[in-house]
């Protein structure tokens, strides 16, 4: 099983990051502005909740750092978008670890915490497929309506 203070400082570091993302989301997120302070407050308040659940467990919480290397390059909206989308992704990630855990108050945390960074991700980019990676399936034939048979027996 995996160190439940261990798992809470990792998704800590992730939370964290994520902040410093959205915060540069929000520079440029143009119409999305709404969306992109959402995302932020959310992952404000959880950092916050993760802080003080390490504490409450006698461990330290890491701090955050001074600034983040981004993915790629967030001059436009789009890009903006783009990591808002991904940042979703890797904390969805983080979390994984946490679920892990046997205290089952952190793997219930560790799901809500999934399925919201999922959501929301989800609102950042496309309509994915049902199986992202696979190509689309082609459409069902049509249903064949028996008619009676003109030769008879």
């Amino acid at each position: 099983m995996t160190d439940p203070l261990r798992a809470l400082i990792k998704v800590l570091d992730a939370e964290h990051a994520a902040v410093y993302a959205y915060g540069v989301v929000g520079a440029r997120a143009g119409g999305a502005r709404a969306a992109a302070t959402a995302g932020y407050e959310a992952h404000r308040a959880r950092r916050d909740q993760l802080r003080a659940m390490i504490r409450a467990r006698g461990g330290t919480p890491s701090e955050a750092g001074a600034a983040y290397d981004l993915p790629f390059p967030v001059p436009t909206a789009r890009d903006a978008e783009r990591l808002a989308a991904h940042v979703e992704e890797r904390v969805t990630a983080a979390y994984l670890e946490l679920a892990a855990v046997a205290d089952p108050t952190l793997r219930r945390l560790a799901f809500t915490a999934m399925q919201e960074s999922a959501v929301r991700g989800y609102g950042w980019h496309s309509p994915i497929t049902a199986f992202p990676g696979r190509a689309r399936a082609a459409a069902p034939a049509p249903a064949v309506t028996p008619s009676p048979s003109t030769t008879g027996p």
